[in-house]
């Protein structure tokens, strides 16, 4: 079984976040689909599945190294952007889209297991791309002041910050586009020196969220890691596309404003994500989420778990 080695996030290899593309998995169950996964080791892999009555839509089942995720944003990205790559490679000489040959841009119907998203892919290089992925509305935890000084002093500490780390002028809130991220806005140099000091499963699920997304507004960057602490991200779609949302149900973004949220900084692999969202105040309508794909490498499996 073939697959893709693509950077996404970036304009060039080797920075980015990595991901392992299964074009054409079919047959493949979940477990061997997980045991792949924990075999190539990057954050996360996507398997493909195509749907032979509708074009340019695939199945899409998505794996980081505990389990399958209801949804994700970069191995969508990355999956789009090896689709379109695969579809330029197998017509090189025909002369436009119409007649199945290279398409400048194209539209990626990706269906996973509880929901179906589109990715727009743009060809902006050899074996290069950018990708534009709609992650559709927001949804925001109702906590209408915000926490209160005791919460928001746990939480800090949950990072191994202090209160005053935070922002004084943002509350954290639970925000998803699939994914329930709690935003944590942060100023000075707490991005920097922020440390995952508890697990944070129980904690967070305490506040409606998944997950956590620290936010450094000022300077447009975030951190994600798991939530034992033990592994960081790279660049965080998922979270990305929340940070929107809460940005703009803040007022920090206008209405379908596009701006550059940037991550990796402290992994070695900086990235890039571009960011946007439509709607006002709680009634944030569509979030989308954006940045560079790269092709590395290929490869084939010789034998399958």
């Amino acid at each position: 079984m073939r697959y893709t080695h693509v950077d996404v996030f970036t304009g060039r290899p080797y920075s980015g976040n990595s991901l392992a593309v299964f074009p054409e998995a079919q047959g493949l169950t979940g477990e061997r689909m997980l045991s792949i996964t924990r075999e190539l080791r990057h954050f996360e892999s996507v398997f493909l599945t195509r749907d032979p009555a509708r074009p340019r839509t695939h199945r899409a089942r998505v794996f980081d190294l505990a389990g399958e995720l209801d949804f994700a944003g970069h191995p969508l990205l990355g999956a789009a952007g090896v689709l379109h790559d695969l579809h330029d490679l197998h017509a090189p000489d025909a002369p436009d889209a119409a007649d199945g040959g290279p398409a400048d841009r194209v539209t990626w119907t990706l269906r996973l297991r509880s929901r179906r998203v589109e990715a727009v892919t743009r060809r902006i290089g050899p074996r290069r791309y950018e990708g534009v992925l709609d992650q559709g509305p927001a949804r925001f935890t109702r906590h209408p002041h915000g926490p209160d000084g005791a919460t928001r002093a746990a939480i800090a500490s949950w990072f191994s910050l202090d209160a005053d780390d935070l922002d004084p002028a943002l509350p954290p809130e639970t925000v998803s586009t699939g994914l329930r991220y709690l935003i944590v806005p942060v100023r000075g140099d707490a991005l920097a020196r922020a440390r995952v000091a508890t697990p944070l499963d129980a904690p967070l699920a305490r506040l409606g969220a998944a997950y956590a997304y620290l936010l450094d507004v000022t300077a447009m960057e975030g951190r994600h890691w798991t939530n034992d602490g033990l592994l960081e991200d790279t660049a965080t779609g998922s979270g990305a596309g929340c940070a929107a949302a809460y940005l703009r149900r803040h007022g920090r973004l206008g209405d379908g404003e596009r701006a550059v949220l940037r991550q990796g900084r402290f992994t070695g692999r900086p990235s890039e994500m571009t960011i946007s969202a439509h709607g006002h105040g709680t009634h944030v309508r569509t979030v989308k989420v954006g940045g560079g794909v790269v092709i590395v490498g290929e490869g084939r499996l010789a034998e399958l778990p």
